[in-house]
């Protein structure tokens, strides 16, 4: 890869973040009015082997814990980990950045949600990422806009694109000690490299402006709806499962924690409350 590809990545990462953090504040904003609107707050962290990144974390009327994170890194993999990246077991150095963003809904009818997109070099380069709805109480047509937009971006790609990350994500955000999905998917995609890097950087870019485009349209459908503390119950038990499928399966995670990345930031992405039976 070269250095104006990593800033190209680099710089959308952190330009869709500034985007994504514009229109959620204005959604606080419409929803509770007033002198002192909900804002992000931003915390810059440095790792010490070689880059960092910046936290961006909002607790608002209407997300309840919304975080949206970039980072750009690099240095060399530890003796364990590099076996499991490829084209690191050779050359243990890399470079990654990406973004990724959760955010945990006040209201129990508005879904939760998971997006992150993010590109990766050692001897090899691909991008990866995807997004995936996590509703507690599901609704059909929430479930079908938001698939409706993914497929809209895979398309314009390659028509294969869909089909294959939507059941790449129906198999990846699957809870096995629990038996069962852990919302209402999405997609999911990694080790992305066709051989032509802009046509890969394109399809990345769409992910982001088509979450971009159907999350909020989500978020204000339901953000006024009345609901009750029995709802309320159920969707605190229901991110007890997200949480658990963030602890022990999510490859984001493994990946930030086993390469000294900021635990605050790794796991920004853990509900701000949480039940378990």
């Amino acid at each position: 890869m070269s250095d104006a590809t990593k800033e190209r990545a680099a710089a959308w990462f952190a330009e869709l973040r500034d985007r994504i953090c514009e229109v959620f504040e204005t959604i606080e904003q419409d929803a509770a009015p007033g002198p002192a609107p909900f804002r992000f707050e931003r915390k810059s962290w440095d790792r010490p082997g070689g880059g960092g990144g910046v936290m961006a974390v909002m607790r608002g009327s209407v997300f309840e814990k919304v975080g949206v994170n970039v980072s750009t890194v690099w240095g060399e993999f530890s003796e364990p980990f590099r076996k499991q990246v490829p084209g690191a077991a050779e050359d243990p150095r890399f470079w990654a950045a990406g973004i990724s963003l959760v955010a945990h809904m006040r209201s129990p009818l508005v879904p939760a949600v998971h997006m992150n997109t993010r590109h990766i070099a050692t001897t090899l380069a691909w991008f990866g990422g995807g997004a995936d709805l996590n509703p507690s109480h599901p609704d059909a047509d929430d479930t079908a806009d938001f698939h409706a937009s993914l497929r809209a971006a895979c398309d314009a790609h390659n028509p294969r694109y869909y089909t294959d990350f939507k059941c790449w994500a129906d198999e990846y955000f699957f809870i096995p000690h629990r038996g069962h999905a852990r919302g209402e998917g999405g997609i999911f995609f990694d080790d992305l490299n066709t051989g032509d890097w802009e046509k890969d950087f394109a399809f990345v870019r769409g992910v982001g402006l088509a979450f971009l485009d159907v999350f909020p349209r989500l978020v204000r459908r339901r953000m006024a709806e009345p609901w009750t503390e029995a709802q309320r119950a159920q969707q605190l038990a229901h991110r007890g499962r997200y949480a658990e499928f963030n602890l022990v399966y999510d490859r984001g995670t493994r990946f930030g924690l086993m390469t000294g990345g900021n635990p605050e930031a790794v796991l920004m992405s853990l509900p701000p409350v949480a039940t378990w039976p």
